[in-house]
Protein backbone atom coordinates (compact mmCIF):
# COMPACT_ATOMS: atom_id res chain seq x y z
CA UNK A 1 0.00 0.00 0.00
CA UNK A 2 1.14 3.64 -0.69
CA UNK A 3 3.74 2.41 -3.57
CA UNK A 4 3.22 4.17 -6.99
CA UNK A 5 5.76 4.58 -9.67
CA UNK A 6 7.05 8.43 -9.67
CA UNK A 7 7.85 7.39 -14.05
CA UNK A 8 4.37 7.25 -15.85
CA UNK A 9 6.54 5.33 -18.21
CA UNK A 10 5.81 1.03 -18.42
CA UNK A 11 9.20 -0.23 -17.02
CA UNK A 12 11.12 -1.45 -19.93
CA UNK A 13 10.37 -5.05 -19.41
CA UNK A 14 7.12 -4.87 -20.43
CA UNK A 15 7.08 -3.83 -23.93
CA UNK A 16 9.28 -7.63 -24.53
CA UNK A 17 6.61 -9.31 -22.89
CA UNK A 18 3.67 -7.94 -24.09
CA UNK A 19 4.95 -6.39 -27.99
CA UNK A 20 3.79 -3.10 -27.19
CA UNK A 21 4.90 0.18 -26.07
CA UNK A 22 1.90 2.53 -23.70
CA UNK A 23 2.08 5.12 -20.94
CA UNK A 24 0.20 4.29 -17.91
CA UNK A 25 -1.12 7.67 -15.47
CA UNK A 26 -1.54 6.62 -12.08
CA UNK A 27 -3.35 9.67 -10.91
CA UNK A 28 -6.79 8.33 -9.88
CA UNK A 29 -9.44 8.76 -12.32
CA UNK A 30 -6.73 10.36 -15.02
CA UNK A 31 -7.16 7.12 -17.51
CA UNK A 32 -10.34 7.08 -19.47
CA UNK A 33 -10.09 3.50 -19.28
CA UNK A 34 -10.13 2.45 -16.03
CA UNK A 35 -12.48 3.27 -13.04
CA UNK A 36 -11.65 5.32 -10.16
CA UNK A 37 -11.95 2.14 -7.94
CA UNK A 38 -9.52 0.03 -10.24
CA UNK A 39 -6.98 2.93 -10.10
CA UNK A 40 -7.52 2.83 -6.51
CA UNK A 41 -6.49 -0.90 -6.44
CA UNK A 42 -3.37 0.20 -8.84
CA UNK A 43 -1.96 2.58 -6.48
CA UNK A 44 -2.33 0.06 -3.57
CA UNK A 45 -0.68 -2.38 -5.64
CA UNK A 46 2.24 -4.05 -3.93
CA UNK A 47 4.45 -5.59 -7.31
CA UNK A 48 5.04 -4.70 -10.70
CA UNK A 49 2.77 -7.75 -11.79
CA UNK A 50 -0.15 -5.98 -11.25
CA UNK A 51 0.72 -3.18 -13.63
CA UNK A 52 1.89 -5.50 -15.92
CA UNK A 53 -1.52 -7.32 -15.51
CA UNK A 54 -3.58 -3.75 -16.38
CA UNK A 55 -1.40 -2.96 -18.83
CA UNK A 56 -2.37 -6.14 -20.67
CA UNK A 57 -5.89 -5.77 -20.09
CA UNK A 58 -5.59 -2.48 -22.12
CA UNK A 59 -4.35 -4.01 -24.88
CA UNK A 60 -6.77 -6.69 -24.79
CA UNK A 61 -9.99 -3.94 -24.41
CA UNK A 62 -8.94 -1.66 -27.45
CA UNK A 63 -10.40 1.81 -28.27
CA UNK A 64 -13.52 1.58 -25.61
CA UNK A 65 -16.44 4.22 -25.34
CA UNK A 66 -17.11 3.16 -21.61
CA UNK A 67 -14.89 2.71 -18.78
CA UNK A 68 -14.19 -0.91 -18.25
CA UNK A 69 -14.03 -2.39 -14.98
CA UNK A 70 -12.82 -5.20 -13.43
CA UNK A 71 -13.41 -9.13 -13.97
CA UNK A 72 -14.97 -11.34 -11.81
CA UNK A 73 -11.44 -12.90 -10.99
CA UNK A 74 -12.24 -16.40 -10.18
CA UNK A 75 -13.70 -16.42 -13.64
CA UNK A 76 -10.45 -16.06 -15.56
CA UNK A 77 -7.17 -16.41 -14.90
CA UNK A 78 -5.58 -13.43 -17.23
CA UNK A 79 -4.79 -11.31 -14.27
CA UNK A 80 -3.78 -13.46 -10.51
CA UNK A 81 -1.90 -10.65 -9.97
CA UNK A 82 -4.59 -8.26 -9.73
CA UNK A 83 -7.19 -10.91 -8.51
CA UNK A 84 -4.69 -11.73 -5.56
CA UNK A 85 -4.46 -7.93 -4.53
CA UNK A 86 -7.88 -7.42 -5.15
CA UNK A 87 -9.08 -10.65 -2.83
CA UNK A 88 -6.51 -9.37 0.13
CA UNK A 89 -8.13 -5.56 -0.04
CA UNK A 90 -11.09 -6.83 0.97
CA UNK A 91 -10.34 -9.65 3.41
CA UNK A 92 -8.17 -6.50 4.81
CA UNK A 93 -12.04 -4.81 4.96
CA UNK A 94 -13.39 -7.50 6.51
CA UNK A 95 -10.97 -7.43 8.95
CA UNK A 96 -11.10 -4.04 9.60
CA UNK A 97 -15.04 -4.00 10.04
CA UNK A 98 -14.67 -6.94 12.97
CA UNK A 99 -12.23 -4.19 14.77
CA UNK A 100 -15.16 -2.12 14.42
CA UNK A 101 -17.51 -4.18 16.18
CA UNK A 102 -19.30 -4.49 12.45
CA UNK A 103 -19.80 -8.15 11.66
CA UNK A 104 -19.25 -8.60 7.72
CA UNK A 105 -20.83 -11.81 7.22
CA UNK A 106 -24.33 -11.36 9.34
CA UNK A 107 -26.59 -13.78 9.94
CA UNK A 108 -30.09 -12.85 9.18
CA UNK A 109 -31.61 -9.76 8.34
CA UNK A 110 -35.22 -9.08 7.59
CA UNK A 111 -36.78 -6.97 4.73
CA UNK A 112 -40.26 -5.49 4.85
CA UNK A 113 -40.02 -4.90 0.99
CA UNK A 114 -38.86 -6.54 -2.37
CA UNK A 115 -37.73 -3.93 -4.73
CA UNK A 116 -40.94 -4.99 -6.76
CA UNK A 117 -42.93 -4.30 -3.85
CA UNK A 118 -41.69 -1.18 -3.26
CA UNK A 119 -41.95 0.46 -6.83
CA UNK A 120 -45.40 -0.72 -6.74
CA UNK A 121 -46.50 0.70 -3.00
CA UNK A 122 -45.15 4.09 -4.02
CA UNK A 123 -45.55 4.20 -8.07
CA UNK A 124 -47.91 7.63 -7.36
CA UNK A 125 -44.63 9.51 -5.30
CA UNK A 126 -44.04 12.42 -7.10
CA UNK A 127 -40.52 13.14 -7.87
CA UNK A 128 -38.43 15.33 -5.10
CA UNK A 129 -40.70 14.17 -2.31
CA UNK A 130 -40.29 11.68 0.35
CA UNK A 131 -42.63 9.92 2.21
CA UNK A 132 -41.43 10.86 5.64
CA UNK A 133 -43.88 8.35 7.42
CA UNK A 134 -42.86 5.22 5.65
CA UNK A 135 -40.59 2.72 7.55
CA UNK A 136 -38.73 0.35 5.11
CA UNK A 137 -36.09 -2.57 5.28
CA UNK A 138 -34.17 -3.64 2.10
CA UNK A 139 -31.54 -6.37 0.79
CA UNK A 140 -29.36 -7.18 -1.69
CA UNK A 141 -26.37 -7.26 -3.88
CA UNK A 142 -24.44 -3.74 -4.15
CA UNK A 143 -24.40 -3.86 -8.22
CA UNK A 144 -23.38 0.33 -8.56
CA UNK A 145 -21.58 2.13 -6.36
CA UNK A 146 -21.70 6.09 -7.30
CA UNK A 147 -20.08 8.65 -4.44
CA UNK A 148 -20.31 12.11 -4.44
CA UNK A 149 -19.09 14.45 -1.64
CA UNK A 150 -21.28 13.87 1.02
CA UNK A 151 -24.00 11.95 -0.94
CA UNK A 152 -24.22 8.43 -2.41
CA UNK A 153 -25.97 6.36 -4.21
CA UNK A 154 -25.86 2.56 -4.47
CA UNK A 155 -28.04 0.29 -5.90
CA UNK A 156 -29.28 -2.82 -4.89
CA UNK A 157 -30.83 -5.85 -7.11
CA UNK A 158 -32.24 -8.34 -5.01
CA UNK A 159 -34.32 -11.09 -6.40
CA UNK A 160 -37.20 -8.85 -8.38
CA UNK A 161 -35.26 -6.12 -9.44
CA UNK A 162 -33.17 -3.06 -8.59
CA UNK A 163 -34.01 -0.27 -5.76
CA UNK A 164 -31.61 2.69 -5.36
CA UNK A 165 -30.16 3.02 -1.74
CA UNK A 166 -30.05 7.44 -1.35
CA UNK A 167 -27.15 7.75 1.52
CA UNK A 168 -26.88 11.15 2.79
CA UNK A 169 -23.87 12.34 5.59
CA UNK A 170 -26.50 14.39 7.77
CA UNK A 171 -28.75 11.62 7.88
CA UNK A 172 -25.89 8.65 8.67
CA UNK A 173 -23.61 10.60 10.45
CA UNK A 174 -20.17 8.60 10.96
CA UNK A 175 -22.13 5.73 9.33
CA UNK A 176 -21.45 7.09 5.84
CA UNK A 177 -18.11 7.12 5.96
CA UNK A 178 -17.97 3.76 7.28
CA UNK A 179 -20.02 3.07 4.26
CA UNK A 180 -18.05 4.28 1.85
CA UNK A 181 -14.88 2.36 3.18
CA UNK A 182 -16.14 -0.80 3.74
CA UNK A 183 -18.65 -1.49 1.18
CA UNK A 184 -17.38 -2.13 -2.55
CA UNK A 185 -20.01 -3.76 -5.76
CA UNK A 186 -20.73 -7.11 -5.51
CA UNK A 187 -21.54 -6.92 -1.72
CA UNK A 188 -24.44 -7.58 -0.06
CA UNK A 189 -25.99 -5.19 2.15
CA UNK A 190 -29.29 -4.56 4.03
CA UNK A 191 -30.74 -0.65 4.81
CA UNK A 192 -33.63 0.78 6.16
CA UNK A 193 -35.21 4.02 6.17
CA UNK A 194 -38.18 6.10 4.49
CA UNK A 195 -39.07 6.44 0.54
CA UNK A 196 -37.62 9.29 -1.63
CA UNK A 197 -37.96 9.91 -4.83
CA UNK A 198 -35.17 12.10 -6.39
CA UNK A 199 -35.61 14.74 -8.25
CA UNK A 200 -34.38 12.77 -11.48
CA UNK A 201 -37.34 10.33 -11.12
CA UNK A 202 -35.49 7.56 -9.27
CA UNK A 203 -37.00 5.71 -6.34
CA UNK A 204 -34.93 5.56 -3.27
CA UNK A 205 -34.49 4.23 -0.17
CA UNK A 206 -33.49 7.17 2.02
CA UNK A 207 -31.18 5.28 4.18
CA UNK A 208 -31.31 5.90 8.17
CA UNK A 209 -28.78 3.05 8.48
CA UNK A 210 -27.26 -0.12 6.91
CA UNK A 211 -25.89 -3.37 7.82
CA UNK A 212 -23.27 -5.81 6.05
CA UNK A 213 -24.78 -9.29 5.36
CA UNK A 214 -21.54 -10.72 3.35
CA UNK A 215 -18.35 -8.88 2.19
CA UNK A 216 -17.89 -9.95 -1.63
CA UNK A 217 -13.95 -10.73 -2.25
CA UNK A 218 -14.73 -10.34 -5.66
CA UNK A 219 -15.88 -7.85 -8.14
CA UNK A 220 -18.89 -7.84 -10.49
CA UNK A 221 -18.58 -8.96 -13.74
CA UNK A 222 -17.64 -6.01 -16.58
CA UNK A 223 -20.50 -2.64 -15.77
CA UNK A 224 -21.39 -2.24 -18.93
CA UNK A 225 -21.05 -5.79 -21.08
CA UNK A 226 -21.52 -7.95 -18.39
CA UNK A 227 -20.65 -12.06 -18.36
CA UNK A 228 -21.34 -12.42 -22.44
CA UNK A 229 -18.43 -15.28 -22.95
CA UNK A 230 -20.82 -18.53 -23.32
CA UNK A 231 -18.81 -21.02 -21.68
CA UNK A 232 -17.91 -18.97 -18.68
CA UNK A 233 -22.12 -18.39 -18.40
CA UNK A 234 -22.18 -21.93 -18.02
CA UNK A 235 -19.44 -22.89 -15.66
CA UNK A 236 -19.47 -20.14 -13.30
CA UNK A 237 -23.67 -20.12 -13.45
CA UNK A 238 -23.98 -17.48 -10.29
CA UNK A 239 -22.05 -15.02 -12.40
CA UNK A 240 -24.19 -15.40 -15.55
CA UNK A 241 -27.40 -14.75 -13.18
CA UNK A 242 -26.09 -11.84 -11.22
CA UNK A 243 -24.85 -10.00 -14.59
CA UNK A 244 -28.20 -11.14 -17.21
CA UNK A 245 -31.39 -10.44 -15.59
CA UNK A 246 -32.44 -12.37 -18.45
CA UNK A 247 -31.30 -15.64 -17.24
CA UNK A 248 -32.47 -15.16 -14.08
CA UNK A 249 -36.25 -14.78 -16.09
CA UNK A 250 -35.64 -18.33 -17.65
CA UNK A 251 -34.72 -19.53 -14.74
CA UNK A 252 -37.76 -18.27 -12.87
CA UNK A 253 -40.15 -19.20 -16.03
CA UNK A 254 -38.83 -23.09 -15.95
CA UNK A 255 -39.54 -23.41 -12.01
CA UNK A 256 -43.43 -21.82 -13.15
CA UNK A 257 -43.40 -24.21 -16.23
CA UNK A 258 -42.66 -27.45 -14.05
CA UNK A 259 -44.93 -26.52 -10.91
CA UNK A 260 -47.42 -25.79 -13.24
CA UNK A 261 -46.84 -29.38 -14.56
CA UNK A 262 -47.29 -30.83 -11.72
CA UNK A 263 -50.52 -28.51 -10.44
CA UNK A 264 -52.51 -29.47 -13.93
CA UNK A 265 -52.07 -33.49 -13.80
CA UNK A 266 -52.56 -33.20 -9.55
CA UNK A 267 -56.03 -31.51 -10.38
CA UNK A 268 -56.63 -34.34 -12.59
CA UNK A 269 -55.82 -37.15 -10.85
CA UNK A 270 -52.39 -37.73 -11.26
CA UNK A 271 -49.91 -38.82 -8.44
CA UNK A 272 -46.46 -38.14 -8.84
CA UNK A 273 -44.53 -40.79 -7.53
CA UNK A 274 -40.41 -41.39 -6.99
CA UNK A 275 -39.08 -44.09 -8.77
CA UNK A 276 -35.54 -45.65 -8.38
CA UNK A 277 -32.72 -43.36 -10.34
CA UNK A 278 -29.91 -46.56 -9.71
CA UNK A 279 -31.36 -49.20 -11.58
CA UNK A 280 -29.16 -52.84 -12.28
CA UNK A 281 -30.43 -53.32 -15.67
CA UNK A 282 -30.58 -49.72 -18.15
CA UNK A 283 -34.04 -49.98 -19.70
CA UNK A 284 -36.74 -47.73 -21.06
CA UNK A 285 -35.37 -46.47 -24.27
CA UNK A 286 -32.52 -46.95 -26.20
CA UNK A 287 -29.60 -45.13 -24.88
CA UNK A 288 -26.15 -45.77 -23.62
CA UNK A 289 -25.97 -45.56 -19.57
CA UNK A 290 -23.65 -43.94 -16.86
CA UNK A 291 -22.39 -47.14 -14.91
CA UNK A 292 -21.51 -47.46 -11.59
CA UNK A 293 -20.72 -49.67 -8.80
CA UNK A 294 -22.40 -50.09 -5.22
CA UNK A 295 -19.11 -50.89 -2.86
CA UNK A 296 -21.29 -52.38 -0.22
CA UNK A 297 -23.81 -54.58 -1.97
CA UNK A 298 -20.62 -55.45 -5.02
CA UNK A 299 -23.24 -54.49 -7.92
CA UNK A 300 -22.63 -52.91 -10.76
CA UNK A 301 -25.64 -50.44 -11.35
CA UNK A 302 -26.77 -48.04 -13.85
CA UNK A 303 -28.36 -44.28 -13.50
CA UNK A 304 -31.74 -44.29 -15.21
CA UNK A 305 -32.03 -43.71 -19.18
CA UNK A 306 -36.06 -43.11 -18.26
CA UNK A 307 -38.38 -43.30 -15.43
CA UNK A 308 -40.55 -45.92 -18.16
CA UNK A 309 -40.36 -49.34 -16.47
CA UNK A 310 -41.13 -48.58 -12.60
CA UNK A 311 -44.25 -45.96 -13.62
CA UNK A 312 -45.32 -48.81 -15.87
CA UNK A 313 -45.25 -51.22 -12.97
CA UNK A 314 -47.48 -48.94 -10.76
CA UNK A 315 -49.82 -49.08 -13.32
CA UNK A 316 -49.93 -52.73 -13.51
CA UNK A 317 -50.23 -52.60 -9.54
CA UNK A 318 -53.42 -50.45 -9.81
CA UNK A 319 -52.46 -47.29 -9.60
CA UNK A 320 -54.17 -45.64 -12.78
CA UNK A 321 -52.82 -42.10 -13.54
CA UNK A 322 -49.07 -41.91 -12.38
CA UNK A 323 -45.99 -39.63 -13.43
CA UNK A 324 -42.85 -38.60 -12.37
CA UNK A 325 -41.05 -35.33 -13.32
CA UNK A 326 -37.42 -36.78 -12.90
CA UNK A 327 -33.85 -36.62 -13.76
CA UNK A 328 -32.48 -38.63 -16.54
CA UNK A 329 -28.77 -39.49 -17.30
CA UNK A 330 -27.57 -40.53 -20.77
CA UNK A 331 -24.28 -41.16 -21.53
CA UNK A 332 -23.95 -40.06 -24.82
CA UNK A 333 -23.14 -36.59 -26.75
CA UNK A 334 -23.57 -32.67 -26.22
CA UNK A 335 -25.01 -30.48 -28.46
CA UNK A 336 -28.31 -27.43 -28.41
CA UNK A 337 -30.36 -30.54 -28.24
CA UNK A 338 -28.89 -33.39 -26.11
CA UNK A 339 -27.63 -33.30 -22.57
CA UNK A 340 -26.31 -35.87 -20.55
CA UNK A 341 -28.45 -34.83 -17.82
CA UNK A 342 -31.99 -33.74 -18.46
CA UNK A 343 -35.33 -33.33 -17.27
CA UNK A 344 -38.36 -35.70 -18.44
CA UNK A 345 -41.88 -35.59 -17.80
CA UNK A 346 -43.45 -39.19 -17.73
CA UNK A 347 -46.74 -39.93 -17.13
CA UNK A 348 -49.11 -43.04 -18.41
CA UNK A 349 -52.78 -43.04 -17.91
CA UNK A 350 -54.86 -46.51 -17.71
CA UNK A 351 -57.82 -46.99 -20.11
CA UNK A 352 -56.36 -44.28 -22.36
CA UNK A 353 -55.56 -44.17 -26.13
CA UNK A 354 -52.82 -42.27 -27.99
CA UNK A 355 -55.55 -39.39 -28.80
CA UNK A 356 -56.49 -39.33 -25.30
CA UNK A 357 -53.18 -38.34 -24.92
CA UNK A 358 -52.99 -35.83 -27.60
CA UNK A 359 -55.44 -33.80 -26.17
CA UNK A 360 -54.17 -34.20 -22.70
CA UNK A 361 -50.53 -33.07 -24.21
CA UNK A 362 -52.22 -29.85 -26.15
CA UNK A 363 -54.35 -28.94 -23.32
CA UNK A 364 -51.07 -29.04 -20.41
CA UNK A 365 -48.55 -26.98 -22.53
CA UNK A 366 -51.49 -24.40 -23.50
CA UNK A 367 -52.23 -23.94 -20.08
CA UNK A 368 -48.81 -23.49 -18.57
CA UNK A 369 -47.59 -21.56 -21.32
CA UNK A 370 -50.90 -18.77 -19.91
CA UNK A 371 -49.66 -19.23 -16.43
CA UNK A 372 -45.84 -18.75 -16.85
CA UNK A 373 -46.03 -16.32 -19.68
CA UNK A 374 -49.72 -14.82 -19.63
CA UNK A 375 -50.32 -15.61 -22.86
CA UNK A 376 -50.26 -19.10 -25.16
CA UNK A 377 -48.54 -17.36 -27.91
CA UNK A 378 -44.67 -17.34 -27.38
CA UNK A 379 -42.07 -15.29 -29.07
CA UNK A 380 -39.27 -17.84 -29.80
CA UNK A 381 -35.96 -16.67 -32.29
CA UNK A 382 -38.39 -14.22 -34.15
CA UNK A 383 -41.27 -16.46 -34.50
CA UNK A 384 -44.11 -16.17 -32.43
CA UNK A 385 -45.46 -19.76 -31.52
CA UNK A 386 -49.19 -20.55 -31.17
CA UNK A 387 -49.70 -22.39 -28.27
CA UNK A 388 -53.39 -22.02 -27.82
CA UNK A 389 -55.46 -25.56 -27.21
CA UNK A 390 -57.31 -26.56 -30.63
CA UNK A 391 -55.37 -25.32 -32.98
CA UNK A 392 -52.76 -27.26 -33.35
CA UNK A 393 -52.05 -29.71 -36.32
CA UNK A 394 -52.42 -33.29 -36.81
CA UNK A 395 -51.25 -35.09 -39.51
CA UNK A 396 -50.22 -38.71 -40.28
CA UNK A 397 -46.19 -39.29 -41.24
CA UNK A 398 -47.41 -40.46 -44.53
CA UNK A 399 -49.22 -37.06 -45.64
CA UNK A 400 -46.23 -34.95 -44.15
CA UNK A 401 -43.97 -36.39 -46.56
CA UNK A 402 -45.84 -36.62 -49.36
CA UNK A 403 -46.84 -32.80 -48.79
CA UNK A 404 -43.27 -31.78 -48.53
CA UNK A 405 -41.60 -33.97 -50.68
CA UNK A 406 -44.35 -35.15 -52.69
CA UNK A 407 -43.54 -38.60 -52.54
CA UNK A 408 -46.22 -41.41 -51.33
CA UNK A 409 -45.34 -44.13 -49.01
CA UNK A 410 -48.74 -44.82 -48.23
CA UNK A 411 -49.04 -47.92 -46.44
CA UNK A 412 -51.70 -49.43 -49.13
CA UNK A 413 -49.67 -49.06 -52.06
CA UNK A 414 -47.39 -52.01 -51.19
CA UNK A 415 -44.33 -50.27 -52.10
CA UNK A 416 -40.91 -52.91 -52.03
CA UNK A 417 -38.42 -52.29 -50.27
CA UNK A 418 -35.76 -51.27 -53.73
CA UNK A 419 -38.67 -48.71 -54.77
CA UNK A 420 -38.92 -47.01 -50.99
CA UNK A 421 -34.83 -46.54 -51.57
CA UNK A 422 -34.79 -44.61 -54.68
CA UNK A 423 -37.74 -42.92 -54.39
CA UNK A 424 -35.90 -40.88 -51.10
CA UNK A 425 -32.41 -41.27 -52.58
CA UNK A 426 -33.86 -39.35 -55.80
CA UNK A 427 -35.34 -36.49 -53.01
CA UNK A 428 -32.07 -36.39 -51.74
CA UNK A 429 -32.20 -38.87 -48.94
CA UNK A 430 -28.80 -40.59 -49.03
CA UNK A 431 -28.87 -41.88 -45.80
CA UNK A 432 -31.88 -44.32 -46.53
CA UNK A 433 -29.66 -46.26 -49.01
CA UNK A 434 -28.99 -48.37 -46.20
CA UNK A 435 -31.86 -48.88 -44.39
CA UNK A 436 -33.78 -52.44 -44.08
CA UNK A 437 -37.42 -51.40 -44.28
CA UNK A 438 -39.95 -49.05 -46.50
CA UNK A 439 -41.09 -47.88 -42.77
CA UNK A 440 -37.69 -46.87 -41.84
CA UNK A 441 -37.24 -45.20 -45.59
CA UNK A 442 -40.53 -43.69 -44.57
CA UNK A 443 -38.86 -42.09 -40.96
CA UNK A 444 -35.76 -41.25 -42.85
CA UNK A 445 -37.54 -38.69 -44.96
CA UNK A 446 -39.87 -37.64 -42.37
CA UNK A 447 -36.81 -36.74 -40.09
CA UNK A 448 -34.42 -34.96 -43.34
CA UNK A 449 -37.16 -33.69 -45.12
CA UNK A 450 -39.63 -32.14 -42.88
CA UNK A 451 -38.51 -32.15 -39.65
CA UNK A 452 -36.96 -28.75 -39.64
CA UNK A 453 -40.10 -27.10 -40.92
CA UNK A 454 -42.18 -28.13 -38.46
CA UNK A 455 -42.22 -24.67 -36.43
CA UNK A 456 -45.46 -24.08 -35.09
CA UNK A 457 -47.09 -27.04 -32.73
CA UNK A 458 -47.55 -29.90 -34.78
CA UNK A 459 -48.85 -33.58 -33.78
CA UNK A 460 -47.35 -36.04 -36.79
CA UNK A 461 -48.85 -39.91 -35.92
CA UNK A 462 -49.38 -43.03 -36.91
CA UNK A 463 -45.45 -43.67 -37.45
CA UNK A 464 -44.30 -46.88 -39.07
CA UNK A 465 -44.16 -50.46 -36.53
CA UNK A 466 -40.20 -50.76 -37.86
CA UNK A 467 -39.81 -47.09 -35.47
CA UNK A 468 -42.25 -47.92 -33.04
CA UNK A 469 -41.62 -51.65 -31.15
CA UNK A 470 -43.57 -50.84 -28.07
CA UNK A 471 -46.57 -48.90 -29.95
CA UNK A 472 -49.99 -51.10 -30.14
CA UNK A 473 -50.51 -51.68 -33.80
CA UNK A 474 -53.06 -48.92 -35.35
CA UNK A 475 -56.58 -50.82 -35.47
CA UNK A 476 -57.29 -49.84 -39.13
CA UNK A 477 -54.04 -49.13 -40.58
CA UNK A 478 -51.82 -52.34 -41.23
CA UNK A 479 -48.07 -52.18 -40.79
CA UNK A 480 -48.45 -48.95 -38.60
CA UNK A 481 -48.62 -47.58 -35.17
CA UNK A 482 -50.89 -45.54 -33.15
CA UNK A 483 -48.38 -43.22 -32.01
CA UNK A 484 -47.96 -39.35 -32.18
CA UNK A 485 -44.38 -36.98 -31.55
CA UNK A 486 -45.54 -33.69 -30.71
CA UNK A 487 -42.63 -31.05 -32.79
CA UNK A 488 -42.68 -27.23 -32.00
CA UNK A 489 -39.81 -25.05 -33.43
CA UNK A 490 -38.91 -28.19 -35.57
CA UNK A 491 -37.65 -30.22 -32.16
CA UNK A 492 -39.21 -33.62 -30.65
CA UNK A 493 -40.95 -32.30 -27.57
CA UNK A 494 -43.56 -35.00 -26.55
CA UNK A 495 -43.44 -38.61 -27.76
CA UNK A 496 -46.37 -41.27 -26.48
CA UNK A 497 -47.95 -44.06 -27.73
CA UNK A 498 -51.14 -46.62 -27.00
CA UNK A 499 -49.41 -48.95 -25.11
CA UNK A 500 -48.53 -52.33 -26.15
CA UNK A 501 -50.41 -54.54 -23.76
CA UNK A 502 -49.93 -58.38 -25.53
CA UNK A 503 -47.29 -59.68 -23.73
CA UNK A 504 -46.65 -62.32 -26.74
CA UNK A 505 -46.70 -59.35 -29.54
CA UNK A 506 -43.70 -57.83 -26.80
CA UNK A 507 -41.87 -60.51 -26.76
Amino acid sequence: RGWAPRSRKVPPNLPRRFGLRVRVRVRVGAHPRILRVDMKLLCRAATMALLAATTAALRRAGPLRRPQAARWFMATDKAPAMANDLKETRLGKADAMREAGKEPFAYSFEATHSSAALAEKWVDLPAGEEDEEASVRVCGRVVARRVFGKLAFFTLRDERGTVQLYLDKKRLGPEFKALKDYVDGGDIVGAWGTVKRTEKGELSVYASGWEMLTKSLAPLPDKWAGLKDVEKRYRYRELDLISNPATRETFRKRALITSGIRRYLDERGFLEIETPTLHAVAGGAAAKPFETHHNSMDMSLTLRIATELHLKRLVVGGFDRVYEVGRIFRNEGVSTRHNPEFTTVELYMAYADYEDIMNLTENLIGHVAEEATGGTVVPYQGEDIDLTPGTWRRVTMHDLVKEVSGLDFSYDKNLSLEEAKAMAVGAGVHSASSKESVGEVLNECFEELCEPGLVQPTFVTDYPIEVSPLAKPHRSKPGLTERFELFIVGRETANAFSELTDPVDQV
